[in-house]
């Protein structure tokens, strides 16, 4: 996991985070030495005002004592992460994960709901952030022919757009030799809102019950929380899965309006042929993404989900 020449530098013992419980982290170097640390006062995380400095992911660099005590002191730089606005600190971020080869977001038609606001919401962030997505739709075996029509749909809109897509049910085991496979060899962040199965997929893939498996609520069929911080854990694939805790909403941070289309491939691609450079694609003359609305070459929910962004953004606030 971290190069073994520079495990020892000039800065201290290097390593990598492998659990965040909000003010301590639990860091492994490449001899599997495992230290729980504390982060240095003056520690600040680049650019960006955060409401956690350090993340799973993260390789550090830390200043180890006799006593056996660390501290981190420095954090090497990163190459993407996931990162969403801080629901009740407006103008901070919450950084999900660090260092990330693969995002799985977990979608569930029902029990709980997943919408594609939500979802489009986090794709947008990853393609902001150069973090690969792939869509899982679990528990596929609860739903009735009316949601699995719906679910059909919702698979063509992304495949189309260019998003791999898998259908699975931990139940039936469908979709799970293909998981083992996407997962092999890589690090991969687990996404989603409490209750779409995130823990039981990891336990079906570790084989054994590593993470607690939490409630549906039978009022509004919403998760309850069962993960309460992020922690990396090792598959016998060689791979690493990054736990989170689920989420509620997904506030996109550091995105001016002019920014947004970018990050919807499919806008990006149509905004090419609008009149004006700086179009917006909300009520500019000769909008090719207008146009490609109206005509369904766009799909009527991404758009929206776009209009819902630039309403955040310049609201300085966000919807669930």
């Amino acid at each position: 996991m971290v190069n073994e020449l520079d495990e020892r530098t000039r800065k201290g013992v290097k390593g990598l985070v492998i659990k965040n419980t909000g003010n301590t982290y639990f860091v492994r170097d490449y001899n599997n030495n495992e230290y729980i640390c504390k982060a240095k006062g003056n520690l600040r995380l680049k650019g960006i005002r955060s409401t956690s400095p350090i993340v799973v992911g993260d390789i550090v660099f830390m200043d180890v004592n006799a006593d056996g005590t660390a501290f981190i002191s420095d954090i090497e730089d990163r190459r993407n992460y996931i990162v969403r606005k801080a629901s009740n600190l407006s103008k901070h971020s919450h950084i999900l994960a660090a260092n990330i080869d693969l995002a799985l977001f977990c979608f569930t038609v029902r029990y709980p709901e997943t919408t594609t606001v939500f979802t489009d919401r986090f794709l947008v962030t990853a393609e902001a952030y150069s973090v690969p997505v792939h869509i899982i739709f679990n528990k596929i075996d609860l739903f009735n022919e009316e949601e699995k029509e719906y679910l059909d749909a919702i698979i063509n809109l992304y495949n189309t757009i260019g998003y791999p897509c898998l259908k699975t049910s931990m139940e039936t085991g469908e979709g799970v030799n293909e998981l083992k496979d996407i997962t092999t060899g890589k690090t991969v962040l687990l996404a989603g809102h409490s209750g779409v199965g995130k823990s039981t997929i990891i336990n079906t893939l570790m084989k054994k019950q590593v993470q607690k498996v939490g409630e549906i609520s039978d009022y509004h069929f919403k998760g309850k929380h069962t993960t309460t911080y992020s922690e990396m854990i090792e598959l016998d694939n060689g791979g690493f899965i990054i736990d989170t805790p689920g989420i509620k909403g997904f506030g996109t941070i550091d995105m001016g309006v002019e920014e947004v289309s970018h990050y919807f491939p499919e806008i990006f691609k149509i905004s090419k042929k609008c009149k004006f450079n700086n179009c917006l694609h909300v009520n500019e003359p000769d909008c090719a993404v207008l146009d490609a609305v109206q005509n369904h070459y766009i799909s009527e929910s991404r758009y929206n989900s776009y209009l819902n962004i630039l309403v955040d953004i310049n609201e300085g606030k966000y919807r669930l």
